[in-house]
Protein backbone atom coordinates (compact mmCIF):
# COMPACT_ATOMS: atom_id res chain seq x y z
CA UNK A 1 0.00 0.00 0.00
CA UNK A 2 1.20 3.11 -1.02
CA UNK A 3 2.56 6.04 2.34
CA UNK A 4 0.26 8.71 2.64
CA UNK A 5 2.80 11.58 2.01
CA UNK A 6 2.65 14.60 4.51
CA UNK A 7 3.77 18.02 2.43
CA UNK A 8 4.68 21.24 4.94
CA UNK A 9 4.95 24.54 3.73
CA UNK A 10 9.03 25.22 4.12
CA UNK A 11 9.90 28.66 6.30
CA UNK A 12 12.16 29.86 2.98
CA UNK A 13 11.90 30.59 -0.36
CA UNK A 14 13.04 27.64 -2.68
CA UNK A 15 15.20 28.51 -5.23
CA UNK A 16 14.07 27.03 -9.07
CA UNK A 17 16.97 24.46 -9.14
CA UNK A 18 15.61 23.44 -5.38
CA UNK A 19 11.95 23.39 -7.33
CA UNK A 20 12.93 21.53 -10.13
CA UNK A 21 14.67 18.68 -8.17
CA UNK A 22 11.38 18.49 -5.80
CA UNK A 23 9.28 18.30 -9.11
CA UNK A 24 11.72 15.64 -10.39
CA UNK A 25 11.63 13.45 -7.16
CA UNK A 26 7.75 13.73 -6.79
CA UNK A 27 7.17 12.52 -10.66
CA UNK A 28 9.80 9.43 -10.00
CA UNK A 29 7.71 8.67 -6.63
CA UNK A 30 4.37 8.41 -8.57
CA UNK A 31 6.29 6.29 -11.05
CA UNK A 32 7.25 4.10 -8.41
CA UNK A 33 3.80 4.22 -6.51
CA UNK A 34 1.98 3.40 -9.58
CA UNK A 35 4.39 0.52 -10.66
CA UNK A 36 4.31 -1.28 -7.57
CA UNK A 37 2.23 -4.72 -8.03
CA UNK A 38 2.15 -4.76 -11.54
CA UNK A 39 2.96 -8.42 -12.76
CA UNK A 40 4.98 -9.73 -15.39
CA UNK A 41 1.53 -10.39 -17.52
CA UNK A 42 -1.09 -7.72 -16.50
CA UNK A 43 -2.77 -6.41 -13.77
CA UNK A 44 -6.01 -6.82 -11.47
CA UNK A 45 -8.14 -4.49 -9.23
CA UNK A 46 -8.91 -5.28 -6.01
CA UNK A 47 -11.06 -3.39 -4.56
CA UNK A 48 -10.54 -2.89 -0.63
CA UNK A 49 -7.01 -2.09 -0.69
CA UNK A 50 -7.85 1.72 -0.38
CA UNK A 51 -5.49 4.39 -0.33
CA UNK A 52 -7.92 7.31 0.68
CA UNK A 53 -10.78 6.68 -2.08
CA UNK A 54 -8.36 5.31 -4.61
CA UNK A 55 -7.50 1.85 -5.52
CA UNK A 56 -4.30 -0.04 -5.36
CA UNK A 57 -3.66 -1.95 -8.53
CA UNK A 58 -1.96 -5.26 -7.89
CA UNK A 59 -1.51 -8.77 -9.48
CA UNK A 60 -1.55 -11.80 -7.67
CA UNK A 61 1.61 -13.12 -9.11
CA UNK A 62 3.94 -10.12 -9.13
CA UNK A 63 5.60 -11.81 -6.48
CA UNK A 64 7.71 -15.10 -6.46
CA UNK A 65 4.36 -16.86 -5.85
CA UNK A 66 0.79 -17.09 -6.94
CA UNK A 67 -1.25 -17.37 -3.86
CA UNK A 68 -4.27 -19.46 -3.89
CA UNK A 69 -6.92 -19.33 -0.87
CA UNK A 70 -8.11 -22.71 0.82
CA UNK A 71 -11.46 -21.32 2.86
CA UNK A 72 -12.47 -24.62 4.59
CA UNK A 73 -13.46 -25.14 8.08
CA UNK A 74 -11.09 -27.02 9.72
CA UNK A 75 -13.27 -26.95 13.28
CA UNK A 76 -16.62 -26.95 14.79
CA UNK A 77 -19.51 -29.06 12.78
CA UNK A 78 -18.41 -28.80 9.58
CA UNK A 79 -14.87 -29.91 10.27
CA UNK A 80 -16.12 -33.95 9.86
CA UNK A 81 -16.65 -32.74 6.22
CA UNK A 82 -14.33 -29.83 5.14
CA UNK A 83 -10.70 -30.67 6.26
CA UNK A 84 -10.58 -33.59 3.32
CA UNK A 85 -11.20 -30.74 1.20
CA UNK A 86 -8.43 -28.81 2.32
CA UNK A 87 -6.50 -31.97 1.95
CA UNK A 88 -7.10 -32.90 -1.46
CA UNK A 89 -6.73 -29.29 -2.50
CA UNK A 90 -3.07 -29.00 -1.10
CA UNK A 91 -2.45 -32.29 -2.63
CA UNK A 92 -3.86 -30.92 -6.33
CA UNK A 93 -1.27 -28.18 -5.65
CA UNK A 94 1.33 -29.75 -4.67
CA UNK A 95 0.76 -32.17 -8.29
CA UNK A 96 0.39 -28.82 -10.06
CA UNK A 97 3.86 -27.09 -8.52
CA UNK A 98 6.18 -30.37 -8.82
CA UNK A 99 5.43 -30.27 -12.91
CA UNK A 100 6.47 -26.53 -12.67
CA UNK A 101 3.63 -24.53 -11.02
CA UNK A 102 2.21 -21.58 -13.18
CA UNK A 103 3.35 -18.99 -15.29
CA UNK A 104 6.73 -19.99 -13.80
CA UNK A 105 6.26 -19.79 -10.30
CA UNK A 106 4.93 -22.24 -7.57
CA UNK A 107 1.31 -21.78 -6.17
CA UNK A 108 1.79 -20.94 -2.27
CA UNK A 109 -1.80 -22.16 -0.61
CA UNK A 110 -3.02 -19.69 2.50
CA UNK A 111 -5.43 -21.67 4.43
CA UNK A 112 -7.62 -20.04 7.01
CA UNK A 113 -10.14 -21.84 9.27
CA UNK A 114 -13.40 -20.27 9.58
CA UNK A 115 -14.35 -22.48 12.02
CA UNK A 116 -17.94 -23.34 11.32
CA UNK A 117 -18.83 -19.67 12.06
CA UNK A 118 -20.84 -18.72 8.79
CA UNK A 119 -20.12 -14.23 9.74
CA UNK A 120 -16.32 -15.72 10.37
CA UNK A 121 -16.20 -16.88 6.48
CA UNK A 122 -16.77 -13.37 5.03
CA UNK A 123 -13.64 -12.08 7.24
CA UNK A 124 -11.66 -14.65 6.14
CA UNK A 125 -12.63 -14.07 2.32
CA UNK A 126 -11.62 -10.37 3.04
CA UNK A 127 -8.86 -11.45 4.15
CA UNK A 128 -7.51 -13.74 1.71
CA UNK A 129 -8.38 -10.69 -0.81
CA UNK A 130 -7.12 -7.57 0.59
CA UNK A 131 -4.47 -9.14 3.15
CA UNK A 132 -2.95 -11.83 1.21
CA UNK A 133 -4.19 -10.60 -2.20
CA UNK A 134 -4.79 -14.74 -3.65
CA UNK A 135 -5.69 -15.34 -7.06
CA UNK A 136 -8.27 -17.34 -6.66
CA UNK A 137 -10.66 -19.13 -3.67
CA UNK A 138 -11.24 -23.06 -3.33
CA UNK A 139 -13.99 -22.57 -0.40
CA UNK A 140 -16.68 -23.24 1.50
CA UNK A 141 -19.25 -26.13 2.19
CA UNK A 142 -22.56 -25.15 3.46
CA UNK A 143 -24.68 -22.77 1.40
CA UNK A 144 -24.68 -20.51 3.98
CA UNK A 145 -21.10 -19.93 4.10
CA UNK A 146 -21.12 -19.98 0.72
CA UNK A 147 -23.95 -16.68 0.69
CA UNK A 148 -21.92 -15.26 3.43
CA UNK A 149 -18.66 -14.64 1.02
CA UNK A 150 -20.65 -14.07 -1.86
CA UNK A 151 -21.18 -10.27 -1.32
CA UNK A 152 -17.46 -10.27 -0.65
CA UNK A 153 -16.26 -11.74 -3.77
CA UNK A 154 -18.47 -9.59 -5.55
CA UNK A 155 -17.83 -6.33 -4.36
CA UNK A 156 -13.45 -7.49 -4.77
CA UNK A 157 -14.05 -9.00 -7.59
CA UNK A 158 -12.80 -12.24 -6.37
CA UNK A 159 -12.88 -15.47 -7.46
CA UNK A 160 -14.53 -18.75 -6.04
CA UNK A 161 -14.50 -22.47 -6.92
CA UNK A 162 -17.44 -23.58 -4.76
CA UNK A 163 -17.18 -27.68 -4.31
CA UNK A 164 -20.19 -28.62 -2.67
CA UNK A 165 -23.83 -29.79 -3.61
CA UNK A 166 -25.82 -26.65 -3.55
CA UNK A 167 -30.29 -25.51 -3.92
CA UNK A 168 -29.49 -23.64 -7.24
CA UNK A 169 -31.42 -20.27 -7.44
CA UNK A 170 -28.37 -18.60 -7.64
CA UNK A 171 -25.56 -17.67 -10.75
CA UNK A 172 -22.58 -15.43 -9.34
CA UNK A 173 -19.89 -13.63 -11.94
CA UNK A 174 -17.59 -14.39 -9.60
CA UNK A 175 -18.39 -18.03 -8.28
CA UNK A 176 -17.44 -21.15 -10.35
CA UNK A 177 -19.92 -23.99 -8.98
CA UNK A 178 -18.46 -27.59 -8.98
CA UNK A 179 -20.63 -29.29 -7.24
CA UNK A 180 -24.13 -30.48 -8.06
CA UNK A 181 -27.08 -28.52 -8.81
CA UNK A 182 -31.00 -29.94 -7.84
CA UNK A 183 -31.25 -31.54 -10.91
CA UNK A 184 -27.91 -33.11 -10.92
CA UNK A 185 -28.53 -34.82 -8.08
CA UNK A 186 -31.98 -34.00 -5.97
CA UNK A 187 -34.19 -34.77 -8.46
CA UNK A 188 -32.84 -37.53 -10.02
CA UNK A 189 -32.50 -39.34 -6.49
CA UNK A 190 -36.39 -38.36 -5.96
CA UNK A 191 -37.55 -39.83 -9.18
CA UNK A 192 -35.65 -43.14 -8.73
CA UNK A 193 -37.37 -43.54 -4.94
CA UNK A 194 -40.44 -43.12 -7.15
CA UNK A 195 -39.52 -46.18 -9.72
CA UNK A 196 -39.91 -49.23 -9.50
CA UNK A 197 -36.53 -50.38 -8.52
CA UNK A 198 -36.14 -47.94 -6.02
CA UNK A 199 -39.15 -48.81 -4.00
CA UNK A 200 -42.15 -46.88 -5.47
CA UNK A 201 -42.79 -44.78 -2.33
CA UNK A 202 -45.81 -42.84 -2.31
CA UNK A 203 -45.01 -40.77 0.89
CA UNK A 204 -42.06 -38.28 1.88
CA UNK A 205 -40.31 -37.18 4.60
CA UNK A 206 -38.00 -33.89 3.85
CA UNK A 207 -35.45 -34.17 6.59
CA UNK A 208 -32.76 -31.25 6.77
CA UNK A 209 -30.70 -29.04 8.75
CA UNK A 210 -32.15 -25.67 8.88
CA UNK A 211 -30.57 -23.36 6.47
CA UNK A 212 -31.12 -22.36 3.14
CA UNK A 213 -29.63 -25.21 1.14
CA UNK A 214 -31.94 -27.54 2.40
CA UNK A 215 -35.25 -25.47 2.65
CA UNK A 216 -34.45 -24.17 -0.93
CA UNK A 217 -34.29 -27.40 -1.49
CA UNK A 218 -37.16 -28.77 -0.55
CA UNK A 219 -39.30 -26.24 -1.52
CA UNK A 220 -37.94 -27.40 -5.01
CA UNK A 221 -39.09 -30.80 -4.10
CA UNK A 222 -42.21 -29.88 -2.59
CA UNK A 223 -43.08 -28.24 -6.42
CA UNK A 224 -41.81 -31.32 -8.17
CA UNK A 225 -43.89 -33.82 -5.48
CA UNK A 226 -46.94 -32.24 -6.44
CA UNK A 227 -46.12 -32.14 -10.16
CA UNK A 228 -45.84 -35.87 -9.74
CA UNK A 229 -49.75 -35.96 -8.06
CA UNK A 230 -48.13 -36.45 -4.55
CA UNK A 231 -50.61 -34.50 -2.38
CA UNK A 232 -49.47 -32.66 0.80
CA UNK A 233 -50.57 -34.48 3.25
CA UNK A 234 -48.17 -37.24 2.02
CA UNK A 235 -45.47 -35.07 2.62
CA UNK A 236 -43.39 -34.52 6.17
CA UNK A 237 -41.00 -31.61 6.78
CA UNK A 238 -38.50 -30.79 9.33
CA UNK A 239 -35.43 -29.71 10.32
CA UNK A 240 -33.29 -29.17 13.33
CA UNK A 241 -30.40 -26.75 13.67
CA UNK A 242 -26.75 -27.68 12.62
CA UNK A 243 -24.76 -29.89 15.41
CA UNK A 244 -28.26 -31.46 16.24
CA UNK A 245 -27.92 -34.98 18.04
CA UNK A 246 -31.01 -36.15 19.45
CA UNK A 247 -32.85 -37.63 16.88
CA UNK A 248 -34.77 -40.42 18.92
CA UNK A 249 -38.24 -38.68 18.29
CA UNK A 250 -37.70 -37.63 15.07
CA UNK A 251 -37.12 -40.94 13.78
CA UNK A 252 -40.19 -42.69 15.91
CA UNK A 253 -42.30 -39.80 14.04
CA UNK A 254 -40.99 -41.18 10.48
CA UNK A 255 -41.79 -44.37 11.70
CA UNK A 256 -45.29 -43.26 12.22
CA UNK A 257 -45.86 -41.13 9.44
CA UNK A 258 -44.76 -44.16 7.08
CA UNK A 259 -47.58 -46.32 8.39
CA UNK A 260 -49.72 -47.58 5.63
CA UNK A 261 -48.00 -46.41 2.31
CA UNK A 262 -44.49 -46.78 1.03
CA UNK A 263 -42.20 -43.97 2.54
CA UNK A 264 -38.90 -42.62 1.59
CA UNK A 265 -36.50 -39.91 3.65
CA UNK A 266 -34.85 -37.28 1.55
CA UNK A 267 -31.82 -36.45 3.79
CA UNK A 268 -30.31 -32.95 3.75
CA UNK A 269 -28.80 -33.20 7.36
CA UNK A 270 -25.32 -31.48 6.82
CA UNK A 271 -22.04 -31.93 8.71
CA UNK A 272 -21.59 -34.28 12.12
CA UNK A 273 -25.28 -34.36 12.83
CA UNK A 274 -25.44 -36.92 10.47
CA UNK A 275 -23.09 -39.06 12.76
CA UNK A 276 -26.10 -39.44 15.50
CA UNK A 277 -29.18 -39.68 12.72
CA UNK A 278 -27.47 -42.56 11.02
CA UNK A 279 -27.13 -44.62 14.29
CA UNK A 280 -30.94 -43.74 15.59
CA UNK A 281 -31.58 -45.43 12.42
CA UNK A 282 -29.87 -48.18 13.71
CA UNK A 283 -30.97 -48.00 16.87
CA UNK A 284 -34.65 -48.19 16.36
CA UNK A 285 -34.32 -50.69 13.53
CA UNK A 286 -35.40 -48.95 10.75
CA UNK A 287 -33.83 -50.40 7.57
CA UNK A 288 -33.49 -49.56 4.38
CA UNK A 289 -36.10 -52.36 2.70
CA UNK A 290 -38.64 -50.81 5.37
CA UNK A 291 -38.15 -46.65 5.18
CA UNK A 292 -34.93 -46.03 2.76
CA UNK A 293 -33.32 -42.87 3.09
CA UNK A 294 -31.10 -41.01 0.57
CA UNK A 295 -28.77 -38.43 1.56
CA UNK A 296 -27.04 -35.13 -0.73
CA UNK A 297 -24.62 -34.63 1.86
CA UNK A 298 -23.30 -37.65 3.53
CA UNK A 299 -20.44 -39.72 1.53
CA UNK A 300 -17.74 -41.97 2.08
CA UNK A 301 -16.00 -39.39 4.87
CA UNK A 302 -18.71 -38.99 6.67
CA UNK A 303 -19.16 -43.11 7.05
CA UNK A 304 -15.90 -43.33 8.05
CA UNK A 305 -16.47 -42.93 11.79
CA UNK A 306 -20.12 -44.71 11.88
CA UNK A 307 -20.59 -48.73 12.07
CA UNK A 308 -22.36 -49.02 8.69
CA UNK A 309 -23.59 -52.57 9.09
CA UNK A 310 -27.42 -51.51 10.37
CA UNK A 311 -27.33 -48.54 7.48
CA UNK A 312 -26.61 -51.21 4.61
CA UNK A 313 -29.02 -50.60 1.75
CA UNK A 314 -29.76 -46.94 2.37
CA UNK A 315 -28.70 -44.34 -0.01
CA UNK A 316 -26.78 -40.99 -1.45
CA UNK A 317 -26.97 -39.61 -4.55
CA UNK A 318 -23.89 -37.23 -5.35
CA UNK A 319 -21.60 -37.22 -8.73
CA UNK A 320 -18.65 -39.48 -7.82
CA UNK A 321 -18.59 -42.11 -5.27
CA UNK A 322 -14.71 -43.62 -4.43
CA UNK A 323 -16.06 -46.97 -5.36
CA UNK A 324 -15.94 -45.90 -9.30
CA UNK A 325 -14.31 -48.22 -11.35
CA UNK A 326 -12.40 -46.29 -14.09
CA UNK A 327 -8.96 -46.08 -14.48
CA UNK A 328 -8.68 -41.95 -13.50
CA UNK A 329 -10.37 -43.11 -10.10
CA UNK A 330 -7.77 -45.30 -9.33
CA UNK A 331 -5.17 -43.03 -10.19
CA UNK A 332 -6.94 -40.54 -8.47
CA UNK A 333 -7.63 -43.00 -5.10
CA UNK A 334 -3.63 -44.31 -5.69
CA UNK A 335 -2.14 -40.16 -5.34
CA UNK A 336 -4.64 -39.43 -2.13
CA UNK A 337 -3.31 -42.37 -0.59
CA UNK A 338 0.43 -41.65 -1.37
CA UNK A 339 -0.33 -37.82 0.08
CA UNK A 340 -1.86 -38.98 3.10
CA UNK A 341 1.31 -41.07 3.95
CA UNK A 342 4.09 -38.70 2.66
CA UNK A 343 2.32 -36.30 4.87
CA UNK A 344 0.95 -38.56 7.59
CA UNK A 345 -2.38 -37.14 7.56
CA UNK A 346 -4.60 -38.33 10.68
CA UNK A 347 -6.55 -41.19 9.58
CA UNK A 348 -3.56 -42.88 7.79
CA UNK A 349 -4.89 -45.81 5.24
CA UNK A 350 -8.31 -45.34 6.48
CA UNK A 351 -9.03 -42.04 4.48
CA UNK A 352 -11.00 -42.17 1.53
CA UNK A 353 -12.07 -39.72 -1.23
CA UNK A 354 -15.53 -38.63 -1.97
CA UNK A 355 -17.30 -36.43 -4.31
CA UNK A 356 -16.67 -33.14 -3.02
CA UNK A 357 -12.63 -33.84 -2.95
CA UNK A 358 -13.39 -34.61 -6.86
CA UNK A 359 -14.96 -31.75 -7.87
CA UNK A 360 -11.91 -29.49 -6.01
CA UNK A 361 -9.68 -31.18 -7.92
CA UNK A 362 -11.54 -30.93 -11.12
CA UNK A 363 -11.99 -27.26 -10.58
CA UNK A 364 -8.29 -26.81 -9.63
CA UNK A 365 -7.31 -28.24 -12.54
CA UNK A 366 -9.61 -26.31 -14.44
CA UNK A 367 -8.65 -23.06 -13.40
CA UNK A 368 -5.09 -24.00 -13.63
CA UNK A 369 -5.71 -24.37 -17.44
CA UNK A 370 -7.53 -21.41 -17.93
CA UNK A 371 -4.69 -19.09 -16.43
CA UNK A 372 -2.14 -21.08 -18.05
CA UNK A 373 -4.84 -19.94 -21.09
CA UNK A 374 -4.44 -16.62 -20.00
CA UNK A 375 -1.55 -16.16 -19.43
CA UNK A 376 -2.17 -14.07 -16.26
CA UNK A 377 -4.29 -14.39 -13.18
CA UNK A 378 -6.24 -11.70 -13.89
CA UNK A 379 -9.27 -11.86 -12.45
CA UNK A 380 -11.66 -10.92 -15.28
CA UNK A 381 -9.34 -12.68 -17.86
CA UNK A 382 -8.84 -15.95 -16.32
CA UNK A 383 -12.88 -15.89 -15.51
CA UNK A 384 -13.47 -15.68 -19.49
CA UNK A 385 -10.44 -18.39 -19.93
CA UNK A 386 -12.74 -20.86 -16.88
CA UNK A 387 -16.18 -21.20 -19.25
CA UNK A 388 -15.58 -24.27 -21.44
CA UNK A 389 -12.50 -25.77 -19.20
CA UNK A 390 -12.82 -29.38 -19.71
CA UNK A 391 -11.28 -31.82 -17.34
CA UNK A 392 -10.66 -36.12 -17.34
CA UNK A 393 -12.57 -36.66 -14.16
CA UNK A 394 -11.88 -39.44 -11.93
CA UNK A 395 -15.74 -40.28 -12.78
CA UNK A 396 -14.17 -41.42 -15.94
CA UNK A 397 -16.13 -38.42 -17.60
CA UNK A 398 -14.77 -35.09 -19.54
CA UNK A 399 -16.22 -32.72 -17.67
CA UNK A 400 -16.90 -29.39 -18.97
CA UNK A 401 -17.45 -26.14 -16.87
CA UNK A 402 -21.26 -24.13 -18.68
CA UNK A 403 -19.72 -20.66 -19.83
CA UNK A 404 -23.09 -19.57 -19.19
CA UNK A 405 -23.93 -20.40 -16.13
CA UNK A 406 -21.19 -21.05 -14.49
CA UNK A 407 -21.82 -25.02 -13.71
CA UNK A 408 -20.13 -28.16 -14.48
CA UNK A 409 -21.85 -30.50 -16.50
CA UNK A 410 -21.66 -33.36 -14.30
CA UNK A 411 -23.30 -37.21 -14.10
CA UNK A 412 -25.61 -38.48 -11.73
CA UNK A 413 -24.91 -41.64 -9.52
CA UNK A 414 -27.32 -43.45 -6.79
CA UNK A 415 -25.71 -45.63 -4.74
CA UNK A 416 -26.57 -48.11 -1.54
CA UNK A 417 -24.05 -47.73 1.37
CA UNK A 418 -22.24 -51.07 1.80
CA UNK A 419 -21.14 -53.04 5.15
CA UNK A 420 -17.89 -51.34 4.40
CA UNK A 421 -18.63 -47.65 3.80
CA UNK A 422 -18.62 -47.96 0.37
CA UNK A 423 -21.37 -47.53 -2.28
CA UNK A 424 -22.30 -49.30 -4.90
CA UNK A 425 -23.69 -47.54 -7.70
CA UNK A 426 -27.46 -48.89 -8.61
CA UNK A 427 -28.16 -46.03 -11.40
CA UNK A 428 -26.38 -43.56 -12.94
CA UNK A 429 -27.05 -41.18 -16.48
CA UNK A 430 -25.21 -41.92 -19.55
CA UNK A 431 -22.68 -39.15 -19.03
CA UNK A 432 -22.89 -35.56 -18.23
CA UNK A 433 -25.94 -33.48 -17.74
CA UNK A 434 -26.51 -29.71 -17.82
CA UNK A 435 -27.02 -27.99 -14.66
CA UNK A 436 -30.17 -25.87 -14.24
CA UNK A 437 -29.26 -22.48 -11.93
CA UNK A 438 -32.96 -21.51 -11.73
CA UNK A 439 -35.53 -24.70 -10.78
CA UNK A 440 -38.10 -24.95 -13.81
CA UNK A 441 -40.53 -26.53 -11.12
CA UNK A 442 -40.74 -23.13 -9.33
CA UNK A 443 -42.96 -20.85 -11.11
CA UNK A 444 -40.88 -17.46 -10.56
CA UNK A 445 -37.58 -19.52 -11.13
CA UNK A 446 -38.70 -20.76 -14.02
CA UNK A 447 -38.58 -17.91 -16.31
CA UNK A 448 -35.00 -16.99 -15.32
CA UNK A 449 -31.95 -16.75 -17.16
CA UNK A 450 -28.66 -17.81 -16.31
CA UNK A 451 -26.32 -16.16 -19.17
CA UNK A 452 -22.88 -14.93 -18.04
CA UNK A 453 -22.40 -14.35 -22.36
CA UNK A 454 -23.53 -11.79 -24.64
CA UNK A 455 -26.22 -10.05 -25.30
CA UNK A 456 -27.59 -11.99 -21.53
CA UNK A 457 -24.33 -11.03 -19.26
CA UNK A 458 -26.77 -11.91 -16.40
CA UNK A 459 -27.17 -14.64 -13.78
CA UNK A 460 -30.72 -13.38 -12.68
CA UNK A 461 -32.49 -12.58 -15.48
CA UNK A 462 -35.81 -12.68 -17.84
CA UNK A 463 -34.90 -10.50 -20.51
CA UNK A 464 -31.09 -9.78 -22.26
CA UNK A 465 -29.18 -7.00 -21.04
CA UNK A 466 -28.02 -5.93 -24.18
Amino acid sequence: MARKMNYFKPKQRVSFFNLGLLNLALALLVILISGVGCGEKGTSKMAGSPVGDAVVSTTAESGDTIKVGILHSLSGTMAISETSLKDVALMVIEEINEKGGLLGKKLEPVVVDPASDWPLFAEKARELIQKHKVAVTFGCWTSVSRKSVLPVFEELNGLLFYPVQYEGEESSFNVFYTGAAPNQQAIPAVEYLMSEDGGGAKRWVLLGTDYVYPRTTNKILNYFLKSKGVSKDDIMETYTPFGHSDYQTIVADIKKFAAGKPTAVVSTINGDSNVPFYKELGNQGLKAEDIPVVAFSVGEEELRGIDTKPLVGHLAAWNYFMSVDTPENKSFIKQWRAYVKKHNLPGGDKRVTNDPMEAHYIGIKMWAQAVEQAGTTNVDAVRQAVGGQTVQSPSGFKITMDAKNHHLHKPVVIGEVQADGQFEVVWKTDGPIRADAWSPFIPESAKKVADWTYPWVCGNCTKAKF
